[in-house]
């Protein structure tokens, strides 16, 4: 990677992707694009344009100007919101994938996207879950991230397009705020016990769902991309993940170091029954093997760090 393309760059992982790779292969050689600017340092650090990735033409010319041969896609609805709006999330999602596609296949580029563990569903294998295995997802995200794995394999055998992808379990970071998935709790409940103390979960105790901290998912997806393309069996998208755990467990952990935090609960039964779709825990071995996928980051640890950058924050 050289001159990089991203997509999306001030969501949740752009917003951290955009510095990380900045700081690798310097500020003037990864464009940052977006439907809007802010006043972000992902926006102000280095190259920005507005770019609404349902614009295949605007996406491509801005590809050629900046002379690009990576592409990062990350625009994207996510579940929760996704499920509310599901035509909108298809006319998104699944058109601005196509665009991005299609750009890097004129300028020749490699590509990435991420798909996610809600690619797989209720009739998937809930522990352990493997890297192939039944994906028949029961939300309209679940949909578009399966589609989004077929097509990147489409270009990638069609086309040559050196496509791949990660499978993200939630991420959770004290940077950007949550942008409506169903993991957005795990993220929430370290903001609500630095200002009150509590928290109140609306996914219910007892639900397993596989995280990841945000240092651990930005350095998964440098590895994948620099990976020697001759290793790869998969390509798109690869299960990674760094631990599973329930609401209660992560209260747990976060009452270690600030004494007298309570959790309590309201269930919304539209996120939990997304949530209930989705493994317990998924099985990383294809990305250790094909490419040394490794995490830094385990549930305490990362409890740590968050309580600290967020007391500087807030």
């Amino acid at each position: 990677m050289k001159r990089i393309l991203i997509t999306g760059a001030l969501g949740q992982i752009g917003s951290e992707l955009t510095l990380r790779l900045r700081d690798i292969y310097g500020a003037d050689n990864v464009i940052a694009t977006d439907i809007k600017k802010n006043d972000s340092e992902a926006a102000q650090s280095g190259p920005f344009e507005t770019v609404d990735v349902t614009d295949g033409t605007r996406m491509l010319e801005t590809a050629k100007k900046y002379n690009v041969d990576t592409v990062m896609h990350l625009a994207a609805l996510l579940s929760a919101t996704a499920e509310a709006k599901p035509v909108f999330a298809w006319n998104l999602n699944m058109g601005g994938l196509m665009n991005a596609l299609e750009t890097a296949r004129e300028v020749k580029a490699q590509f990435f996207t991420p798909s996610s563990i809600g690619a797989f569903g209720p009739t998937t294998p809930k522990d352990l879950t493997p890297q192939d295995t039944i994906m028949r997802p029961s939300t309209m995200y679940g949909v578009n991230k399966v589609a989004g794995e077929l097509l990147a394999d489409y270009y990638f055998h069609k086309f040559g397009v050196d496509t791949r992808g990660l499978r993200f379990p939630g991420l959770i970071s004290y940077v950007a705020l949550p942008g409506g998935g169903t993991t957005d709790y795990a993220v929430e409940i370290y903001y609500e016990a630095i200002k009150k103390g509590k928290y109140t979960s609306y996914i219910d105790k007892g639900t397993y769902m596989d995280m990841m901290y945000m240092p651990d998912a930005l350095n998964a997806i440098v590895d994948l991309m620099e990976a020697d393309a001759s290793r790869l069996q998969h390509r798109n998208s690869f299960n990674v993940t760094a631990m599973s755990f329930a609401p209660e467990e992560i209260a747990a952990s976060i009452a270690n170091y600030l004494p007298g935090f309570e959790i309590s609960y309201a269930v919304d039964p539209d996120r939990q029954k997304i949530a209930d779709s989705w493994p317990n825990s998924i099985d990383a071995t294809a990305a250790k093997d094909e490419w040394g996928f490794k995490y830094e980051y385990n549930l305490d640890k990362m409890t740590v760090d968050m309580l600290e950058k967020l007391r500087k924050k807030l």
